[in-house]
This record gives C-alpha cells, sequence and structure tokens, in this order.
C-alpha cells in the first residue's frame, strides 16, 4: 500500500511539473496543445493510484501478478505522457517527425494494463462477497 500512496505523490509532482512546462513553453511559442501531459499524469497518475490505495486497504488485491500489472502501468502512462510531450513540443516547434506508432503503442500498453488491474480488483472483491 505504500508503494501506491509513492506512486500517487510522485504522479501529483509530475502533474504540477508538465503543467507548469507546457504552460511556459506553449506561452512562449503561442501554442496550447501540451496541455493533456498535465491531465494524464494527474488522472491516471495521482487519482488512480489513491484510488488503488482505497481498494487495497478494503481488499488487499494485491499480489505478484497485480504488481507486475502495476509495472506495465506505470511503463505505458509513462511513455503516453513521453510521446505526448515529444508530440506536442513537435507540433510548437513545428518539425515534421511522425511518432504515431510509438503513441498507440504506449496508449495500448496503458490500457491493457489498466484493464488487468481491474479484472484483479473484481475477482478479489468478487471473492469477498
Amino acid at each position: 500500500m505504500k508503494h501506491l500512496m509513492l506512486a500517487s505523490i510522485i504522479y501529483a509532482v509530475l502533474a504540477l511539473v508538465g503543467g507548469v512546462f507546457y504552460r511556459e513553453f506553449t506561452k512562449l511559442n503561442g501554442f496550447t496543445i501540451l496541455s493533456v501531459v498535465h491531465t494524464h499524469y494527474l488522472i491516471l497518475g495521482m487519482v488512480f493510484f489513491l484510488l488503488l490505495v482505497l481498494v487495497e486497504k478494503n481488499y488487499s488485491f494485491i499480489n505478484d501478478k497485480v504488481r507486475k500489472y502495476l509495472l506495465l502501468y506505470h511503463i505505458g502512462l509513462n511513455l503516453t505522457v513521453v510521446m505526448l510531450t515529444i508530440r506536442g513540443v513537435v507540433q510548437v516547434l513545428s518539425l515534421n517527425v511522425s511518432s504515431a506508432v510509438l503513441f498507440e503503442i504506449a496508449h495500448l500498453i496503458l490500457g491493457i494494463s489498466m484493464v488487468l488491474v481491474l479484472i484483479s480488483i473484481r475477482n478479489c472483491v468478487k471473492d469477498s462477497f
């Protein structure tokens, strides 16, 4: 449970850093397309892990299998945010670079791992009733 809380705090800090970067970088260049970096870390990072803290406290669903899913989730979330940042910087600077495939893979990893974690929670909650 401590790891979940730590993850939530780390993603809160990353969300704040991402928000400041987006605001200052886009303001300097006259764009506002990097705002999703901040919200991805805030919602999919901080809020997701805060909710997992509450679920873990009540149902103790985390085992070795779920830890692997959460590691995959961390990788997917951070790769998604890195790709969002790269995509936003490329657009702001009007560079001609395509990162669509890696961006889609990052979202796929994030989505699959989220579903696996939710299925694990469902199985645990189902067993407790």
